[in-house]
Order: structure tokens, then sequence, then C-alpha cells
């Protein structure tokens, strides 16, 4: 943020003298005890869920929960794991096992549990032999799907029929236990042509920040190439790309200038109070989750599956998770948010805000083990 701009420094003062003293008074947990969620989280949650007030804090104290018991419930199966998601129904994650064996250990630790024909390792060799090859541009994309117990193959509807799509599907067959869904609409990227959440601008595009880290913030690949100089939301220089990556994965570090400083908030635009970001704690498949961005603002949906293989037309992405959020154009390298954990940044989906859709993240993890950053917290 511009040390001109008297009124984003006010607010950001605040936020950060708000943040830095809860954090003093109780140092942060990879997944802390939150307080009462915020009307306006409620609010959001009210409209995408058709929750209650109490609904939605009965479901952010159970995801928070399923988030602390998914690790240890993977050291707890071993070899017989299978992957796990939260059930919104029942507010308890779900463990699959291919040994029944197990079964005891990991209901003691809180979980529920499925019996499964393949563990997760299996289904992770499968989808990496996929990876291995290129996809037709009929092909959406593919993912291990721990509800389904296999590497689910996404096809675009119209182009389900079509030799190349036929070719890969059967290939993907005989590589493992394989299941094909079908999509409406191929991905895109969410790079705009002219203009956590703020904008920003390289050449003639228009993205959005993700997460700030200690020099700079992370983004989407796409966005910019290393080197390339970035403008800020008031147009004046900001910093430049230090390294990006694009197709392969999506995503890049901005390192900012002197005038721009960084702070662990992500946007609500006025759909819910600023959020302060206290760790990086992954949300589990099934858990509810936030995007803001530039262009769309805030919107929340759910996780829909982890390390999927987007099929863009730019080339393939891998490692991405796919939500039900929607996002437009600009909404590019944007924070997707669960509680106060940051999750990733904005890669593209299909559909817009009016209709709905799908929109995939680069988790924020990968990102800063990448290049050796550290995340801005509160």
């Amino acid at each position: 943020m511009k040390r001109t701009s008297a009124l984003r420094a006010a607010v950001a003062a605040l936020l950060l003298t708000v943040g830095l003293g809860a954090a003093h008074a109780a140092p942060a947990r990879a997944v802390p005890a939150a307080p009462t969620a915020s009307e306006g989280l409620l609010d959001a949650m009210r409209q995408d869920f058709g929750l209650t007030a109490q609904q939605a804090e009965e479901r952010l104290a159970a995801e928070r929960a399923a988030t602390r018991v998914e690790s240890e419930a993977k050291k707890a199966a071993g070899g017989s794991y299978g992957g796990a998601w939260f059930d919104a129904r029942t507010g308890r994650l779900v463990v699959a096992l291919t040994d029944r064996d197990e079964e005891a250990d990991v209901r003691a630790l809180g979980a529920d549990t499925r019996l499964v024909r393949h563990s997760a390792r299996e289904l992770d060799r499968t989808k990496a032999r996929l990876d291995t090859g290129t996809a037709p541009a009929g092909v959406a994309g593919w993912h291990v799907d721990s509800r389904s117990n296999s590497v689910v193959v996404t096809v675009v509807r119209a182009d389900r029929n079509a030799p190349a799509v036929r070719a890969f599907v059967e290939r993907a067959r005989e590589a493992g236990p394989v299941t094909v869904a079908e999509t409406a609409t191929a991905p895109r990227t969410y790079a705009a042509g002219t203009v956590g959440g703020d904008p920003y601008y390289t050449g003639n595009v228009r993205c959005s920040i993700g997460f700030s880290v200690h020099g700079g913030f992370v983004t989407a690949g796409h966005c910019g190439q290393a080197g390339a100089a970035v403008r800020g939301w008031d147009g004046s220089a900001m910093g430049t790309f230090q390294g990006s990556s694009f197709p392969g994965n999506d995503y890049a570090y901005v390192s900012i200038h002197s005038g721009w400083w960084t702070v662990p908030v992500v946007l609500g635009w006025g759909a819910v109070p600023d959020r302060l970001v206290r760790g990086s704690a992954e949300a589990p498949v099934g858990a509810s989750i936030c995007r803001s961005g530039s262009t769309t603002k805030w919107h929340c949906g759910t996780v829909l599956a982890k390390n999927e293989t987007v099929n863009y037309s730019q080339g393939a992405v891998q490692q991405m998770t796919k939500t039900s959020v929607c996002a437009e154009g600009g909404d590019s390298g944007g924070a997707f948010i669960s509680g106060d954990q940051a999750q990733g940044v904005t890669s593209g989906g299909w559909g817009n805000c009016s209709s709905g859709g799908e929109t995939w993240f680069q988790p924020v993890n990968e990102i800063l083990g990448r290049y050796g950053l550290t995340l801005h917290t509160a």
C-alpha cells in the first residue's frame, strides 16, 4: 500500500494494531481457537450455504476440528490411508481406509471411517501417470477423489465423444482406477486485459494480490513473468516479479519497493470485515472457503477436490485445488482463505458470479516452499 494514501494507511495500521495485539496476548498456533465469527462472515455463509447464524457457527467450529484431526488421522492410518474429506451433514471428518484394522485408531481421534479398495498412494500413482502426458482440449482436468476412491477425469460435455478425448480416457483407465465426469465449459485463467484481493497491474493485465509475505506478496504465475514490473492499485511503481511459473504451476512471487509494505490482511470488500491471516493450515475437502479478488470482491463456497491437474489452453497445471467459488477476469492471483488460514491464490475456472461456476487455486504452502518465503501473519 502506498504511504501517500492516508485512508488505506489508517485502516492498515488499525488492522495491524488489533492483529498484533491479539498475537502477543495468545501466540498463534497452526489452527487457533478462533473467536465467534463476525456478523459479516455469518451473513456470507447464510447467503452462500443457506445456514442460520447458529448453524454457520457450528460448521466453522466443526471445520476447525476436522483440520486438526486430518493430519493425525493420516499418520494413524499409515499405508492404509485412502484420503479424507469433511462431511457437512455430520460435521465430521471422514477418513478412507483400505484396512479394517486401522479403524479403531482413526475413530479414536474423532473421525468417521469408510473402507475402500485403493489407498491414497495408489491413486496418486495413477494420477502421476496421467500427468506425464498431454491432454486434448476437450479434457478439462483430472484429480484424485477420495470419496469415489478413484482418479476423476473431467471432460467437456460437447467434446466427450471426440476421438482424442475418448483415446485419452481409455489410456487413463489403463493407468488405474478412473471414473469420468463432465463439465459444460473448459477452464480458463482469470487475468483481465485492462485493469489478498487488491488489484495490481503488469503490462496491460490486471490481477489480484494473494497473500503478503515478508518482502512482498504471492500471486498467480500467469499474471506476469520474472522481471516484469508491477504497478499498484493507484498506478504507481510497486514492485517486480522475482519468480513466476506457468503452466505446470501457476504461482509467482512479487517483491515490493520502498514506500509499500505488507500486512496480514485479506480484503472483505464490505461484504465481511477484512480478514486477518494467522496461518496456512490446509482445509480438508468439503470445508467452506472464501475468495477475495479485485473484480468480483468476496465470494464463498466449498473445497471440492485437491491435487487436480487443470488443462488450460496454455498448458496443464498440476496440484491445484478445486472449489465451488465463482470468479471472473481480474480475480487471478487473489486470496483463498478458510477462517483465518491462508489456502492459496486464484488460478482459473469456468462460469462467472452471475450464473455460478467453479474455480481452482494453487495452494499457498507450495508457493512458500518453492521460493523460501515466510507468510506475513497476525
